[in-house]
């Protein structure tokens, strides 16, 4: 039997973080041996789950580890202040007693826990699910500054940071990864966008690259009576319910302010507006519909809970590698309207489960908000249905374990280990 461990950093309650787990969850159901390491402040029951940031010791020890990585920041004070890692901190998980038990390593969203330096230490297999595009870039996240190519040809005069020097610290960054990454670690992007952002990139240029979905658990996700669910939660029961939401708000790329402006061009007055997520985002100060927040939700019950009270949930991204609350969304029978774009393009079939807008026109995602409102009772029973079936066939953690199952297998079949 093999075994597998998974590494992935922060609590359980992430989004990257859920999605490593659930992952995780379903290679177990199907067999695997599975261990998940992580360095999350909140312990998990789940005795499948390693932390290696249990003890008050070990917490202080992850945040001066933490504060240490961002010292470099602190050369550029103009930069933006969009997420940023500079991959220099973590600690040699290649010393713990579960690496060394392990046939194969799966790296997630390892900020923090793993620093590249230690992946020149890995004498296995290493398989790397790209979770969002700092694996190929200099430091950030999402490569949305001044729509940047820079980590095609390895990054330098980083418009995150302002720097207008060709050897700033992206450039050493991106050498350091160049230096740390194993030609034959394979490299999965969780949309076909991701993938072909990786390939393009310098930092895995040459490397294997190919594209599972990312995954949710539909035994957890799935629909709850509409009624039931507005009258547990507050919510109105003689409006269309148009939900919005993420684990933070502000974050530029969501698109926050995209749906504000869509949402202010629907002429509708039975609409109410839902949200949820971290954050206070200014724009929707301007919100010309009544609106209900919930604040950052972190509990399945509750999201489950406002997906299905939803007629539609709205995802605006300017830029995401998935889209795992799309997802989460329609599998719980709830429409969706996303933008034709990065990694939301793959979740939606358009027309099907929801509506695909042209990037990045708020008309048209008005029109699309409008299209999936104005359906009759049986056309929106049917996007319902779709939504939910659709889910279940694609992104259903056992279905993308089964396709990992097998990457596992050809790597630990391979003549290099």
């Amino acid at each position: 039997m093999m075994k597998i461990l998974h590494m992935v950093s922060g609590d359980l309650s992430g989004g990257a973080a859920r999605g490593a787990y659930w992952l995780h969850r379903g290679l177990l159901d199907l067999g695997v041996d599975s261990v998940l390491m992580n360095n999350g402040r909140l312990s998990s029951p789940d005795k499948t789950v390693v932390s290696v940031a249990s003890t008050i010791a070990q917490k202080a020890k992850f945040k001066l580890i933490a504060q240490l990585g961002i010292l470099p920041l602190r050369l550029y004070l103009n930069r933006n202040r969009w997420i940023f890692n500079t991959g220099f901190e973590g600690f040699n998980f290649t010393r713990h007693p579960e690496y060394k038990k392990a046939d194969l390593v799966h790296l997630h969203w390892i900020n923090g826990l793993v620093a590249m330096r230690t992946l020149r230490k890995v004498k296995k297999p290493v398989v790397w699910t790209l979770r969002d595009m700092w694996p190929m870039t200099g430091g950030c996240h999402y490569a949305i500054a001044d729509n940047c190519q820079r980590y095609v040809t390895g990054c330098g005069r980083c418009p995150q940071l302002n720097s207008s020097r060709e050897w700033d610290l992206t450039r050493l960054i991106v050498k350091n990864k160049c230096a740390s990454f194993q030609k034959g670690m394979h490299i999965v992007g969780i949309s076909r966008w991701l993938s072909d952002c990786a390939r393009r990139s310098k930092v895995f240029n040459g490397f294997t690259v190919e594209t599972i979905s990312n995954n949710i658990d539909t035994k957890e996700f799935y629909p709850e009576d509409p009624f039931i669910a507005r009258k547990v939660l507050g919510l109105p029961l003689d409006k269309k319910i148009v939900l919005v939401g993420s684990q933070s708000v502000d974050d530029f790329y969501k698109g926050f302010g995209l749906f504000v402006d869509g949402i202010n061009l629907l002429n509708r007055d039975d609409v109410h507006v839902v949200s949820f997520g971290r954050g206070s985002l200014s724009d929707f100060k301007i919100l010309g519909k009544p609106r209900t927040s919930f604040g950052f939700l972190s509990d399945i019950i509750s999201l489950r809970l406002v997906y299905s009270a939803a007629d539609v949930f709205v995802a605006p991204s300017r830029m995401d590698a998935f889209g795992k609350t799309l997802a989460e969304a329609m599998a719980c029978g709830t429409p969706v309207v996303c933008f034709d774009a990065t990694g939301t393009a793959d979740v939606v079939s358009h027309k099907l489960t929801g509506y695909k807008a042209i990037p990045f026109d708020v008309s048209d995602l008005r029109d699309g908000i409008q299209w999936v409102l104005s359906g009759s009772k049986a056309e929106s029973l049917l996007l319902r249905k779709n939504a939910r079936e659709r889910c279940v066939k694609r992104f259903d953690s056992l279905v993308i374990a089964q396709q990992y199952i097998k990457i596992y297998q050809k790597l630990l079949h391979s003549s290099r280990w």
